[in-house]
């Protein structure tokens, strides 16, 4: 999902916020939201680099210096 509609969905959550008086848990949902965010975006960067390179495991029986 875009940016964009996150946006989108800030803009409606904190109109209905204002009228209802809940301003203040808006402001920490917002927070929350944006730590996710920024968590999802970091596992999806990881995700694509070990799929680009994927790393040798060091426990592989293919021969090395091991025992």
């Amino acid at each position: 999902m875009e940016n964009k509609w996150y946006a989108v969905y800030a803009l409606i959550l904190g109109i209905v916020s204002f009228f209802t008086g809940e301003l203040v848990t808006f402001i920490m949902l917002g927070f929350i939201l944006m730590a996710l965010i920024n968590i999802n975006t970091t596992l999806k960067r990881n995700a694509e680099r070990t799929a680009a390179s994927p790393m040798q495991n060091p426990l592989s029986q293919d021969g090395g210096d091991g025992p």
